[in-house]
């Protein structure tokens, strides 16, 4: 017998060990470049407001324009996620949304950045619901806040690697459009990984039996497919408390990383620094955003690996990390560079730490067949409130100052919290549709 064939005749590939983490590597690559492709616009957001004379308010609706798209996206986006497959769905929009970063290139003013930027977030919502149920697919609760905040911490990658990126082309050409050339073609590249190496974990040619039966022993306490329908519909998901903590506490703690990772470049030039400095600092907190994202998923798996329940472990991070963002308040009141860049890089270090456990929680607490529609949702909830925080801080920071704004970003993420830790809690009695777990 040919040792290279097996016995159908095909060929025969070699296991990779630990696939699940090479599957979480390609996820994390995703979402580096999906963020690279949103903060090209805002990196260049000071040399944009002056060659085109636009305001803050002005600015505002360029952001408004692609949260609408992406806040609604993330509801449509999870639930096709959820029909077409994780492979399937994540190729298309990471296709859609690379040519569309590729087009804001020909962008000539207000109204055609808006357009493009609104086409872009249709295409880049899906990321966050199929990399989560990409997660619940291939990894066991234990190391699930792990992976979730490998793949979460691409967005601090890459919204720390963009400004760099982003300066860097625009000094070599002296134009702003080869930027979105540049950084649009990048998805192309992770889109052919994708689809040669990414197959559900009982399709995968290359996983060792040690691990599918790992991933399928972490199954046993849901639903088959046989019994229930392949995926819940909102109508069923919204009757959920459950649900409702997730959207509800992500409508409030979302809309800080958009203050930070869209305005923040901004907010130090009003203070004062020159552009250069502030690109500097604006990498800071995106180091802070990626530490936390690492240091909640770890000490959630800890906690768990302990013996503690997986709503125990999540819930008590919240609990920590969300009152603490209250630090920033002193950012209000100070104007000094690096006070004010570390104060930053704390609090973002305290959300991304909360925000890997709200990644996780459609995971954890939903069959794997509703796990992106209920990401979607939560993901819905909090371009809501970014929508209506983008709009505010446009209209507070020309009227009056960025004071009010970072006050209310140090207060909300502590109601967050509240509302999360109330709601998202184990279920008194079975489910009888089968889609809540025992967490």
């Amino acid at each position: 017998m040919n040792p290279l064939r097996d016995e159908t005749g095909k060929r025969r590939v070699r296991p990779i060990r630990r696939l699940r983490w090479w599957i979480g590597g390609l996820l994390f690559a995703s979402t580096i470049i999906n963020f690279i492709d949103r903060q090209s616009l805002n990196a260049l957001a000071p040399i944009l407001k002056t060659a085109h004379g636009w305001t803050n308010t002005d600015f505002a609706l360029i952001l408004i324009a692609f949260r609408i798209s992406y806040t609604i996206m993330q509801s449509v986006g999870g639930r096709l996620i959820d029909r077409l497959g994780t492979r399937k769905g994540l190729s298309i929009t990471v296709c859609f949304y690379s040519v569309i970063a590729a087009m804001t290139s020909m962008a000539r003013g207000l109204g055609s950045f808006s357009f493009f930027r609104f086409l872009l977030g249709a295409g880049e919502a899906p990321n966050w619901p199929a990399a989560t149920k990409a997660v619940s697919e291939w990894f066991p609760a234990k190391e699930r806040g792990w992976a979730v905040a490998l793949f979460d911490s691409g967005s601090s990658v890459g919204g720390a690697l963009a400004p760099f990126v982003v300066l860097s082309v625009y000094r070599i050409f002296h134009s702003w459009r080869p930027v979105f050339l540049i950084t649009g073609s990048l998805g192309f590249a992770w889109l052919i990984a994708w689809r040669t190496f990414y197959r559900s974990p009982e399709q995968h040619p290359r996983i060792t039996p040690e691990e599918l039966k790992l991933i399928r022993q972490e199954r046993q306490g849901q639903s088959p497919t046989e019994i229930y329908p392949t995926s819940a519909t909102w109508r069923v998901l919204l009757r959920y408390r459950q649900t409702w903590g997730i959207v509800l506490g992500r409508f409030l703690l979302d809309p800080y990383w958009y203050l930070m990772s869209e305005w923040f470049a901004i907010y130090l030039v009003s203070k004062g620094f020159k552009l250069e400095q502030s690109i500097l600092g604006f990498w800071l907190p995106f180091v802070g955003a990626d530490l936390g994202n690492f240091f909640g998923g770890a000490i959630s798996s800890f906690w768990i690996s302990r013996g503690w329940p997986v709503g125990r472990s999540r819930r008590t991070v919240l609990l920590i990390f969300g009152p603490a963002m209250l630090v920033l308040m002193a950012a209000a009141f100070s104007s000094k560079y690096f006070l004010l860049i570390s104060l930053f890089g704390f609090a973002s270090f305290a959300y991304s730490a909360c925000s890997t456990m709200f990644l996780s929680l459609p995971a954890d607490a939903f069959d794997t067949r509703a796990v992106a529609s209920v990401s979607g949702l939560g993901g819905s909830g909090a371009g809501i409130g970014t929508l209506i925080s983008t709009y505010l801080i446009g209209r507070i920071s020309d009227r009056y100052s960025f004071q009010p704004i970072v006050i209310a970003a140090s207060v909300i993420p502590c109601v967050a919290t509240m509302v999360f830790v109330g709601l998202v809690r184990a279920p008194k009695r079975p489910d009888p549709a089968g889609i809540l777990l025992d967490f």
